[in-house]
């Protein structure tokens, strides 16, 4: 698979942060054009390689992060899902202010307005930072202040989905819970869960989604990425969980898939970031095609895109592959996110109605 430089070295950000496609033909060219939304990409995991060696650089002698962008391929190569997140929290303990954060969020909009991301739905885990010492309003003042510049400068509509850290345990959920119901920034909609699920069953947290979500906000927890069926039942019985991050597993029960394709509940698949961390061994044995042709509601993702190597436009490309779709089908894959996003119905007919006006203008379409 190509990697992210090699991918993204033909694309030139032109006005509001559209992409230009150069050297690209047929499917490839296609994707990169194409507006998209994206539903399951991680704050901190989204930091570009430019960014992470400037905070790892800064953080010298207190980080065993390279400063050297090219060295971060190598550190960025996981051996198993466990040593995935000791190298996610590395990266997380480089953002040391609220400065970092305003920063890393601005760049990540910037990442995504050169792919077409018109909207994402963008993975926090506040409690990394507070913990950390940056005060509770700092954090949000600089999250939310870049989610408006975002949008204004570069046409890239952000909404945030505050996670709680599994591994944390109760009390990352506790403060996480805290900082969702009581600060609730202007941007927030939903509630996660993220982190490794081997030794975190998903009934403790409880409590906290049903505080969130008598605030209004949105379940959509991580569940069925290393273990079985079972942890994604918890995340839909006992989190009401509306959309399922990963899923992967859920091919492995038939009544499972029943339910989701009754109750129409989305499926958050990253195709690449299940290979990088050994969730699934190869892609050839990846159950995207199983969710598709079992009629499931199938959105494609990024994850943690510097770190797997990858972006949107080459998650899209893998899932091109895998299903065997020409653009009509990867146009009805994006309408899939957009179905499946928490954006309102006028914003939702207003992206659908533009990945429609893109197929329809497509060359050799009629």
């Amino acid at each position: 698979m190509r990697n992210l430089r090699e991918l993204t070295s033909s694309i030139r950000q032109g006005s509001r942060g559209a992409a230009v496609t150069e050297g690209k033909s047929g499917i490839e060219a296609f994707i990169a054009g194409m507006p998209k939304a994206e539903l399951h990409v991680h704050h901190v995991g989204s930091a570009s390689p430019r960014v992470v060696a400037e905070l790892a650089a800064r953080h010298e002698g207190r980080t065993k992060v390279p400063a050297d962008p090219a060295a971060l391929a190598e550190y960025f190569t996981f051996t198993d899902f466990a040593h995935f997140i000791e190298v996610y929290l590395s990266v997380v303990d480089l953002i040391r202010d609220a400065e970092d954060v305003r920063a890393l969020t601005y760049g990540v909009a910037e990442d995504m307005a050169r792919q077409q991301i018109r909207y994402a739905e963008l993975t926090i885990t506040p409690y990394s930072s507070t913990r950390r010492g940056i005060p509770d309003g700092a954090f949000m003042e600089a999250i939310e202040d870049a989610r408006v510049s975002a949008e204004k400068e570069l046409g890239v509509t952000l909404r945030w989905c505050f996670d709680i850290p599994g591994e944390a345990g109760l009390e990352a959920a506790e403060e996480t819970a805290r900082l969702a119901v009581d600060l609730a920034p202007e941007g927030l909609v939903s509630f996660g869960l993220g982190g490794p699920e081997i030794g975190v069953p998903r009934p403790q947290f409880k409590p906290y989604f049903d505080r969130a979500r008598a605030a209004g906000l949105r379940s959509v927890p991580h569940a069925g990425e290393t273990t079985g069926p079972e942890t994604v039942w918890d995340a839909l019985r006992v989190l009401g969980a509306e959309r399922i991050g990963h899923g992967t597993q859920a091919v492995k029960d038939p009544a499972l898939i029943d339910h989701l394709g009754e109750y129409r509940i989305p499926l958050e698949v990253c195709p690449t970031s299940n290979i990088a961390t050994r969730a699934v061994e190869r892609m050839d044995e990846h159950p995207i095609k199983q969710m598709v042709d079992a009629g499931l509601l199938v959105t494609v993702n990024s994850d943690d895109p510097p770190m797997f190597g990858t972006d949107l436009n080459t998650e899209y490309a893998v899932a091109a592959r895998l299903l065997g779709l020409d653009e009509a089908g990867i146009a009805a894959l994006a309408r899939n996110a957009v179905e499946a996003s928490f954006l309102d119905p006028a914003g939702k007919a207003r992206l659908g109605g533009e990945i429609d006006a893109y197929l329809a203008a497509w060359p050799g379409r009629s």
